[in-house]
């Protein structure tokens, strides 16, 4: 089955013609990035070209794409708005509520049962709106998109931060919260600030240990997790046309770590091999159609540095493996020198969990490549000395390589075949292990490493690379392990090198499948009902957040202020608490338990300012809502980095947090603020940031001429009387301010829809 073939069709009959009229209009070549953002506009042309990283514009996505854990409070907005089905073609998939645990089949049975209430939830509203439902062991959302939704020189948003994954198709694909997500399936024009764009060239070829992973392990290492903020990544050159499309896929999906809009690579005979292998061949003959228009123009090729706002070059040839970490995803160490860092930081050398696939690595061509590892180990009278998991991406997938021998190869070294579903890259994992305060060393093929992302546990550091690298040290049971250079002993007492990694691109068989998983929408879904009960722990209808009472916000409390690195699994963790995640007053009890409190040093250990005692933050805040009273947030930078989850921005809101004010922000994050009513500010001078005391009361103004570009003025006062004021930054234009007057976007959306 093709998927939005008609789409498409009409898309690309119009690409010439846009791309045309965009390159006219700017006055020199296009960018790939340019190419597909004007050919999306939501409306005709402007009078002139859009300057990027400072024009707000509307944007018209061709597809949305939720997953289970952010699907249920998207769902529970969009239901509110008056529309009758969605208005593009959109997408559910359940796969972040399935605990790894014991393996694939016990774990999906489980989690069916466990998360029944929420599947026929999604299940029913799905139907009734016309929306695409994806069942659990389907597949991970990313996985599956690319297998059946991407397509080239298409634009998509979807409801998790590594939505960009699909541009390993040449797709633009960004991250998004709910909220956004609605505006689209509403039909509404979705806003993005005119990203700027870094070319990434490549040249060379990959060889050896070398994979398509370690390309953005090195970028990330270049960039750190802000250098892509606001950018959208173009990677180019005779390098990016020898890459497969899903390793294309796998740089794309963890350009999120370096907090980049998306990453995007121009189509080219991989892609079209791709499409074809995936059953897409009537796609691959339209794009070959209009080739050149999915490509970027000559003279970018020629002179990138004239059309980029930033170049990075990198010989594939010439990469070596990478690891990054622990505790950072851009912590970037080549493997040769991993063994001098180990020692240099003390970091365990003991390997005690090796963890492949994911949505960023479970391809056909990983899978195949770490499975010759593991053959190769074998024969050579190896074992694996460490743990060693292994999640399909998808169901077509899995599928393909049982049938291929490969489940049984990682079986019979001791792997364990878990369900295909995020598991462990977002906590949904039971870890084993004696003392959860040890410290200890696992090491993954995933995309994330902050603390705590994995199992919960402070205490374990957790390294990113290849899957080959990740199965080559699951054999060896050590973090130090170099399969370059390094030999291992074997059953006989021999010294003996494991060989280079081989595989396939596409399965030489071709991809099978028995049940993809997928249930079609209702043609006609006016009689479905769905039903939240009134009791329910795990639904929670939505009512609308109050307007903004039209005054300076005076008197609040501050509630935390948080140092240092504060993400949104800081913020909001996953882990347990995915359960939750439609019900917005039982996950708010995880409010900001993982920030760590300036103050103390502590983390969910927060002064009650009208009690004078120390409790969690949660309750703090609630306690102040209780009384009428609203607090603040004071972070650091790059706050909000990681998951799109916009639980992170609504569970601030529902309790009682009126701003957030920091030295800087992630850019998911910052918007899910903004469509949820809240003040997103940042300090005009970042040492400000000194002045907050823990007693304060806070005051902004400013708010009755709020206006884009003007600061607003925060006021601190002081414990012992004394006063502190300065300029805070923001970043809203005209409609964002009337979404935080409107005490919310969605608020601003049902005045649409519903009058």
């Amino acid at each position: 089955m093709v998927f939005d073939l008609d789409l498409i069709k009409k898309l690309y009959a119009a690409l010439p013609a846009k791309v045309a009229a965009a390159r006219q209009l700017i006055g020199k070549p296009l960018t790939l990035t340019e190419k597909i953002l004007y050919a999306h506009l939501h409306g005709s042309l402007p009078a002139t070209g859009y300057t990027r990283g400072k024009d707000y514009v509307d944007f018209a996505p061709d597809r949305v794409a939720m997953q289970d854990a952010t699907a249920q409070m998207a769902l529970l907005q969009f239901m509110t708005c008056g529309r009758s089905t969605v208005a593009v073609p959109s997408t559910v998939h359940c796969d972040h509520l399935i605990q790894a645990k014991a393996g694939a089949k016990t774990d999906l049975q489980q989690a069916v049962e466990t998360n029944k209430e929420v599947y026929d939830f999604l299940a029913s509203i799905s139907n009734k709106y016309g929306i695409g439902f994806w069942k659990p062991g389907a597949g991970i959302i990313h996985q599956v998109v690319l297998e059946n939704y991407a397509f080239p020189g298409g634009m998509m948003i979807g409801t998790d931060s590594h939505t960009p994954n699909a541009g390993g198709l040449g797709m633009v694909a960004i991250g998004v919260g709910g909220a956004d997500a609605v505006d689209v399936m509403a039909g509404l024009p979705w806003e993005l600030k005119m990203p700027k764009v870094i070319g990434v060239k490549l040249t060379g070829k990959l060889s050896g240990w070398t994979s398509c992973k370690d390309v953005i392990l090195w970028v990330a290492g270049q960039l750190t997790v802000k250098g892509g903020t606001g950018a959208i990544v173009e990677y180019f050159g005779e390098g990016a046309d020898n890459m497969s499309a899903t390793g294309k896929g796998t740089v794309c999906n963890m350009g999120a770590e370096i907090g980049a809009t998306c990453s995007l690579f121009a189509y080219d005979e991989k892609m079209s091999d791709y499409l074809k292998s995936t059953g897409r061949t009537e796609v691959a003959a339209l794009a070959d159609g209009v080739r050149e228009h999915l490509r970027p123009d000559a003279e970018v090729y020629a002179d990138p540095a004239k059309y980029y706002d930033q170049v990075l070059e990198l010989d594939l040839s010439t990469l070596e493996p990478y690891v990054n970490g622990p505790f950072t995803p851009d912590l970037a160490t080549p493997v040769s020198k991993m063994a001098a860092a180990v020692k240099a930081n003390g970091w365990p050398e003991k390997l005690e969990v090796a963890l492949i696939g994911s949505c960023t690595n479970s391809s056909y061509e990983d899978i195949s490549r770490s499975a010759s590892i593991v053959k190769d180990a074998m024969a050579k009278g190896l074992k694996a000395n460490a743990e060693f998991t292994i999640t399909p991406g998808s169901e077509l997938v899995r599928f393909t390589i049982e049938r291929d021998g490969f489940i049984n190869t990682f079986e019979s070294v001791g792997g364990v075949v878990l369900a295909n579903a995020c598991g462990p890259c977002i906590g949904q994992w039971a870890r084993h292990i004696d003392d959860p305060n040890r410290k200890n060393t696992i090491i993954t093929s995933f995309n994330r490493n902050f603390a705590k992302r994995n199992d919960g546990l402070a205490s374990t550091h957790a390294f990113v690379a290849s899957p080959e690298i990740v199965t080559a040290m699951a054999i060896a049971g050590s973090i130090a392990f170099n399969p370059l250079t390094d030999t291992l002993t074997n059953d006989k007492g021999e010294k003996v090198k494991l060989s280079e990694p081989v595989g396939f691109e596409l399965p030489p068989k071709g991809f099978d499948v028995e049940d993809a998983g997928y249930q079609a929408p209702a043609a006609d879904g006016t009689g479905v009902q769905v039903v939240v009960n009134d009791d329910s722990k795990r639904l929670q209808l939505l009512a609308p957040f109050a307007a903004w009472e039209g005054t300076d916000i005076t008197g609040l409390k501050l509630l935390i202020k948080a140092k240092g690195k504060c993400t949104t699994d800081h913020i909001s963790m996953a882990g347990p608490w995915l359960k939750f995640r439609g019900h917005l007053d039982n996950i708010s009890n995880n409010m900001l338990i993982g920030a760590i409190n300036f103050y103390n040093e502590k983390t969910d250990t927060v002064k009650n300012q009208l009690s004078g005692e120390y409790g969690p933050v949660p309750a703090t805040a609630r306690a102040y809502k209780a009384a009428g009273i609203g607090s603040v947030v004071v972070g650091d930078e790059n706050y909000g980095e990681g998951s799109s989850r916009e639980h992170a921005a609504m569970e601030p809101r529902h309790l009682g947090v009126r701003a957030i004010l920091v030295r800087s922000f992630a850019r998911i994050h910052e918007t899910n603020l903004k469509k949820q009513g809240m003040l997103a500010l940042t300090f005009a001078n970042k040492e400000d940031y000194d002045k907050v005391l823990e007693d304060d009361t806070i005051d902004i103004k400013g708010l009755t001429s709020f206006t884009p570009g003007q600061p607003l003025t925060v006021v601190l006062n002081h414990k012992d009387g004394g006063t502190d004021s300065f300029a805070v930054n923001h970043t809203y234009n005209e409609q964002q301010i009337e979404w935080f007057r409107a005490g919310g976007a969605l608020n601003v959306i049902r005045s649409q829809f519903l009058k």
